[in-house]
């Protein structure tokens, strides 16, 4: 198995050019950005989409009959049928996809606008409680909108293994039954970089259950297909695939159960961040995801391999994947670790004052998850060996 600097050796020629696109970060000193799991920077292809659009045919969409209304419309719709395309959608006449202002949004509309005509009295929906406040919220939310209405469901915990940080098929298998009617999982978890391995969820609860998957930390990073993770709705944001803040979607397979309508009168569309996603997709498809994973993946094992090796520092998440040659699956571009003796807060602006830009904090934890703070690393494709190296450095010298 060719271990994380034979892989940085083979793509090092393909990831320094596309480095030098993100204006932003190339041809300038300054703090390594590795904060792309709270937001992604953005290429020139994306900047440039925006500024064409804004400059030539910028108008509300579906709402007039003029060139430039008519342009606009065109681009909203093939940017649904982009997002299709991007998660490998195996029926896309079926499907939808729904835009949204991110992933908080989107999963609120399928809590909201989806979920209530699917459950009646004494339905249990299992979701997860140690993931992003923002998957665990919204179904909370239904249970007290339905409960107002004189409808009680039951919501149970998604189980968690100890050992490897990913959800439990044998305990969730104790935990489903005839009445469960939905579940909802992650597909990266945010703190700890596991892929959750949803398929194994999948099959524990059968083929009728629909599954919600929140992929905010996976779409963009690594390759995503809906066809192999058999999920009926993707939640994501654009924010985080290298698209303009305030964008997002929803794709909604629409096989098992209604079909997704949103509620209420819609408004107007953010058109420029709708345009910003289509154009980030079609850059993110050059790139590769599949390379883009294997980077980022590799960049991640030279730190967790390094903060292994010093005392001072716990490393969140699986441990056995730290041992040499495990087998367990390495992180997916995040790394989140605590100082034993410095408290998270100050390492964060100790790492800033040596120039690199982290997160430090809970991290936005739900309810069972671990909310005591530590520094987040999250990396993208334009991160380089030489900032990990320089990281590293920095935090040996902190022991």
């Amino acid at each position: 198995m060719a271990g994380p600097e034979d892989v940085i050796d083979e793509l090092r020629p393909w990831q320094r050019p596309l480095r030098a696109q993100f204006p932003i970060l190339a041809g300038r000193p300054g703090p390594a950005y590795l904060d792309s799991a709270a937001t992604s920077q953005k290429p020139q292809a994306v900047l440039d989409a925006v500024h064409t659009y804004l400059t030539t045919s910028n108008a509300n969409a579906g709402r007039g009959s003029y060139p430039w209304a008519n342009t606009t419309t065109a681009l909203v719709e093939g940017a649904r049928d982009r997002v299709k395309r991007f998660l490998g959608d195996p029926d896309p006449g079926r499907s939808s996809v729904h835009f949204t202002s991110g992933a908080t949004q989107g999963l609120r509309t399928v809590a909201l606008d989806w979920l209530p005509g699917v459950l009646t009295d004494g339905d249990e929906i299992v979701v997860p409680f140690a993931d992003h406040q923002a998957n665990l919220s919204p179904w909370l939310e239904v249970r007290e909108l339905l409960a107002r209405q004189g409808v009680r469901i039951l919501v149970r915990e998604l189980p968690y293994q100890a050992s490897s940080g990913d959800y439990d098929p044998a305990e969730l298998a104790a935990r489903v039954g005839p009445r469960t009617r939905f579940v909802a999982a992650t597909h990266v978890h945010h703190v700890y970089g596991v892929d959750m391995n949803v398929h194994r969820v999948r099959r524990v609860v059968g083929p009728d259950v629909p599954i919600c998957l929140d992929a905010a930390q996976s779409v963009g990073h690594l390759p995503v297909s809906v066809a192999g993770l058999d999920v009926d709705f993707v939640v994501f944001s654009g924010h985080k695939t290298m698209a303009l803040p305030g964008s997002g979607a929803v794709w909604a397979r629409g096989l098992r159960g209604p079909r997704l309508v949103p509620g209420g009168w819609s408004g107007t569309p953010n058109t420029a961040g709708i345009v910003s996603l289509a154009a980030a997709l079609d850059w993110l498809d050059t790139a590769g995801t599949d390379r883009i994973e294997r980077w980022t993946v590799a960049l991640a094992s030279l730190l967790t391999d390094a903060l292994s090796r010093m005392d001072a520092y716990e490393v969140l998440g699986c441990r056995t994947s730290l041992t040499a040659g495990s087998e367990v699956q390495r992180r997916r571009s995040i790394v989140t670790f605590r100082h034993r003796a410095i408290g998270s807060q100050d390492l964060g602006f100790i790492l800033f004052s040596h120039g690199f830009m982290v997160r430090s904090d809970g991290h936005c934890q739900a309810g069972a998850g671990d909310k005591e703070g530590s520094v987040r690393v999250s990396l993208h494709v334009h991160n380089t060996p030489e900032e990990i190296a320089e990281l590293v450095t920095t935090l040996a010298s902190l022991q």
